[in-house]
């Protein structure tokens, strides 16, 4: 007797510090504009509140970056590696061509509760993170089944902590300069934060466009 196994899901993870220093720089005004942007609604609803939680539970975003010159080599990067990603997963891609489609990057609250709830990134192929500020006390990303079938029909684990091919769901930790791929339709979210370290990570789509 013998097992095979099917319809795997591939996640991709490559460390590049390389482009830590020059990322972490050129973010830093993007994540102040966006705490700029957000200062009012900070303020109201700490007054409805009737208390000062300050920014407890935010999660900072820019506008899109991939017109800026400092993140066309990163981008052509991502764009590669998707590429290559995409074939070695069994696509055919001599008619199509990649496309950046969003890239953007976040910050968590210092004072604690950023997360993200589960969500897929439609219109997509390929999506990914890269990690500027991290630690093991930080927020991180987790990925669930994608099969909805076997997810309505989950049965108990001997080990929850060991993962095996019965496992709906897997945490990445993770270290600054760690790049993640993952095909888009794969289900993800990042567990509250508890504000102990900054956490700061570019998030990118992909998508193969028919030439």
């Amino acid at each position: 007797m013998d097992n095979s196994f099917y319809f795997n899901t591939p996640i991709k993870r490559i460390e590049k510090p390389e482009y830590l220093n020059s990322l972490i720089n050129f973010t830093e005004l993007h994540i102040k504009e966006s705490k700029k942007e957000l200062k009012k609604f900070i303020e109201e609803r700490n007054k409805n509140l009737n208390k000062d939680i300050k920014d407890r539970g935010i999660s900072y975003h820019s506008t899109p970056l991939m017109k800026y010159d400092e993140t066309r080599n990163f981008s052509d990067y991502v764009l590669n590696v998707s590429e290559v990603f995409l074939k070695e997963i069994g696509y055919d891609l001599n008619n199509y061509k990649m496309f950046m489609t969003e890239l953007w990057v976040q910050e968590f609250s210092k004072n604690g509760g950023g997360y993200h709830e589960s969500h897929v990134h439609y219109d997509s192929h390929i999506s990914g993170f890269y990690f500027l500020k991290c630690s093991e006390n930080t927020s991180y990303p987790v990925f669930h089944d994608p099969r909805p079938a076997k997810r309505v029909t989950q049965l108990p684990l001997i080990n929850e902590k060991e993962i095996t091919l019965g496992s709906d769901k897997i945490f990445y930790k993770v270290t600054p300069g760690t790049f993640l791929f993952f095909p888009s339709y794969l289900e993800h979210e990042f567990i509250p934060d508890l504000g102990i370290d900054p956490f700061r990570f570019i998030h990118f789509n992909v998508q193969a466009i028919r030439k």
